[in-house]
């Protein structure tokens, strides 16, 4: 299966080959579930700001409540890089079917708080894309994530406790969900890093990074079910990720490993999704 997707300014074009893993990828007849491109209140700006949500099989007409993961991109997506480069529907609806994963909503936002949704999506209309946004490293969407989830949690048929919510991201992503769900420490009891990425600026002085260390010890007393952590051989984020789990040692904070062949690539994040919500719930 051909497929040609966009991550920052670059067209990727990649193929979906048969066997292990890659059959998750494919659209097959099983249940599916639904994309929707959502907007919600944001104070970050003082405007609305989209995510995309995935609903599975089923949702529609049921009054069931789900299990939530947040799931987060790196430094050159937004809230269409999971959906697309990422194959989130496929994957979900393929595992659930299989019985691998619980059914569960899955919220990916836009994470770069300067832009309020992809482009040709915004008011900017099709700008371009910068790898590098103003918002990078500001702590401006750690900070103010709570409204995400008052947002989901008010408007979507969801469990409302930490044993319900999971927050995974890959990259700078990785880097959110680590500091979220620190500065929120007893909100999430799955949380995922796929070749996270750790304070990417330093100089920005912001709770959610300056009291990083009394938060997670604060997340490490309150009790978790899976802190999960992904990393490829090559990945130039290795020896960030290395330092982190030494971290993590030191305080001796419980986790999982899973080091991969490869490196910062979306082949070893969509592996990383099958298995990380293969755990959840």
């Amino acid at each position: 299966m051909f497929i040609k997707s966009g991550d920052v300014s670059n067209v990727f074009n990649y193929f979906i080959t048969n066997g292990e893993n890659a059959e998750y990828y494919k659209t097959k007849s099983v249940p599916h579930g639904s994309m929707i491109k959502q907007w919600y209140p944001s104070a970050i700006n003082q405007a609305e700001r989209r995510l995309t949500v995935y609903t599975p099989p089923g949702y529609e007409e049921t009054k069931e409540k789900y299990p939530v993961l947040y799931l987060l991109h790196g430094m050159g997506g937004d809230e269409d890089a999971w959906p697309t480069l990422g194959r989130v529907a496929q994957i979900m609806d393929n595992l659930i079917a299989a019985g691998k994963a619980k059914p569960m909503i899955v919220v990916m936002p836009n994470g770069h708080t300067s832009n309020s949704a992809t482009p040709g999506s915004s008011e900017k209309g099709e700008y371009p894309i910068e790898f590098v946004t103003p918002d990078v490293g500001s702590g401006d969407m750690e900070s103010n994530f709570g409204e995400i989830i008052k947002f989901v949690e008010k408007n979507y048929r969801v469990k409302k406790d930490k044993k319900n919510r999971a927050i995974a991201g890959l990259s700078m992503g990785g880097s959110h969900s680590l500091f979220i769900s620190s500065y929120y420490p007893n909100t999430f009891d799955y949380i995922g890093l796929f070749s996270a990425a750790y304070r990417i600026n330093d100089k920005v002085k912001r709770d959610v990074y300056d009291n990083f260390e009394q938060n997670l010890l604060k997340q490490k007393e309150n009790g978790y079910q899976l802190y999960w952590i992904g990393m490829g051989k090559t990945d130039f984020l290795y020896k960030t990720g290395a330092d982190f789990r030494k971290k993590l040692d030191d305080i001796g904070m419980k986790y999982t490993y899973r080091e991969s062949e490869g490196g910062h690539t979306w082949s070893n994040w969509r592996d990383y999704l099958v298995e990380f919500a293969g755990e959840l719930f």
